[in-house]
């Protein structure tokens, strides 16, 4: 099974944005379809009260009952099954002009217009639309307005009709005094105007002229109530949920890290809370690393405890012999011999010197324990520098080696390493140093043919202040230098078994070639 990836907060925080973002952009392109749909719904309304309009007049008039379809052109067809007006593409033309006085109209179409006049004013009580039937020359001929007898020739859509093509327009509408006020909506000021031909053959007879107010959006919302509240119910609901899922992933991981981190802050030890499976990437991460800060803290202070014990214990050996050998020579040095104060100053001065090399020792440590990574070493001329510097010793050296680690850094562990070997094993020991380059890692063994270490003192070889050679001047800080400063560089120290003497092998990353 595949890890869980955790999400990344700024993945999350685009995320949660993009649906806050979504929500109003969806909203608005929702009332914009949905005033085209209005739009288009009246359009289709007036279609069909044209239609009905039309076969009344065919009637009327005694012209043969083809249907619509029969009696107009390709062109005229193709043109009626057309898309609807859309208010995002159809250019919304200027308010219609007063008609005009006009020729006075053709007598059949005058008296077909008057019987079907109680039809209009029927059909507009009902439907609310303004309806006009006007002959072949765009003479207005029966309204349910107060036209009749003028000319509407020259609108747009009345030529269309009298060329034989229905055409639906949308113009400005006329503002009057009654009008309900249309908010958010664009409609409130938009009326559909249909023209549609009515055909005699190929001639057209008359053209039926039909306009209307398309609801508007605030009209329609208003018997919705219901339903627009449980859609913002629903937002309410995600809304809320978004914030539940930030409070999940983010902020209780964040809040359970922070009382961590300040209980650690204030010196107590805290144990981190587990971090949710869903909690973003960077809680984890930033769990991980308090953790690994508190352990590394928890393990300073072991260490800083546990070298102030040592250094304590070591400080005091040489303290109390300096004290007693000193208070001897107070108050009996004038009856002693010469040689017995010889003795007793040759005791504090052993004291002194044993404090010098512990205090140098410390120093050396303290500036290991804070030594900067980075660095670049050969170690081959470090480590032939090392063995001239240590001549009580026979060493050889082998092999070449470059590591990503400062020279004096590399320098002081070979020195360490080699006055190791001479104060355990003593002069005239052999000393071995192997260098080799290892696929990304240089590796340096230094080994002897002294009396190694027995495997209880093997296990406590790095350990500050052990030593099995006190009473030869050792220290037991050299190993524990060494080790600061390797893993300083990035690498790892270690003792290894051997049938003979003392086998350390250093790991460290090799050195990349430097750019030229």
């Amino acid at each position: 099974m595949r890890p869980f990836r955790r999400p990344r907060l700024r993945t999350l925080l685009l995320l949660s944005n993009l649906v806050v973002l979504v929500l109003p952009v969806t909203g608005f392109w929702a009332l914009r379809l949905y005033e085209s749909a209005l739009v288009r719904q009246t359009e289709t309304e007036l279609r069909a009260q044209a239609a009905v309009l039309a076969g009344a007049w065919r009637a009327a008039r005694g012209i043969a009952p083809e249907s619509l379809a029969d009696g107009l052109t390709t062109r005229a067809l193709e043109t009626a099954r057309r898309r609807g007006l859309d208010l995002a593409h159809d250019t919304v033309l200027p308010l219609a002009p007063d008609p005009r006085p006009g020729p006075p109209p053709v007598a059949e179409a005058a008296w077909a217009g008057a019987r079907l006049l109680p039809v209009l004013r029927d059909t507009q009580a009902v439907t609310l639309a303004a309806l006009r039937l006007l002959d072949a020359s765009g003479v207005v001929v029966a309204s349910t307005g107060a036209d009749t007898g003028l000319s509407l020739a020259g609108l747009e859509e009345v030529e269309a009709a009298r060329s034989g093509r229905p055409l639906a327009v949308l113009r400005r509408r006329e503002k009057i005094a009654t009008d309900v006020p249309g908010g958010i909506s664009r409609t409130a000021g938009l009326r559909v105007h249909l023209a549609m031909p009515v055909l005699d053959g190929e001639r057209v007879d008359a053209v039926v002229l039909l306009s209307r107010t398309p609801s508007t959006v605030t009209q329609t919302v208003s018997g919705k109530v219901p339903e627009i509240a449980a859609v913002a119910l629903l937002l309410l609901l995600l809304v809320a949920a978004l914030a539940a899922l930030a409070s999940r992933l983010i902020t209780r991981p964040l809040d359970a890290v922070v009382r961590a981190a300040r209980q650690v802050a204030a010196g107590g030890s805290a144990r981190l809370p587990a971090v949710p499976g869903t909690a973003v990437r960077e809680a984890a991460e930033l769990s991980d690393a308090i953790a690994r800060m508190t352990a590394t803290l928890e393990g300073r202070a072991t260490y800083v405890r546990g070298l102030a014990a040592h250094v304590s214990h070591e400080f005091k050996t040489p303290l109390a012999a300096m004290r007693g050998a000193a208070e001897l020579l107070a108050e009996h040095g004038e009856a002693m011999s010469a040689a017995e104060r010889a003795r007793f100053a040759a005791t504090i001065e052993e004291g002194v010197a044993r404090l010098d090399r512990l205090v140098s020792g410390l120093l050396a440590l303290a500036r290991a324990d804070m030594a900067a990574a980075g660095g670049r070493a050969d170690l081959r001329p470090l480590a032939e520098a090392a063995a001239a510097r240590h001549p009580g010793l026979r060493v050889a050296v082998s092999g070449e080696a470059e590591a990503a680690i400062a020279p004096q850094a590399a320098a002081t562990v070979l020195d360490s390493l080699l006055g190791n070997a001479l104060v355990h094993a003593g002069p005239g020991t052999a000393v071995a140093i192997g260098l080799q380059q290892d696929g990304a890692t240089a590796v340096m063994t230094v080994s002897d043919d002294g009396p190694g270490l027995s495997p209880a003192n093997a296990a406590r070889a790095f350990d500050p202040f052990f030593t099995t050679a006190r009473e030869r001047g050792g220290t037991g800080l050299g190993l524990a230098i060494a080790r600061s400063l390797v893993e300083g560089a990035g690498g790892r120290i270690e003792l290894l078994a051997a049938e003979r003497g003392a086998r350390f092998r250093i790991v460290l990353a090799r050195a990349m070639p430097e750019a030229g």
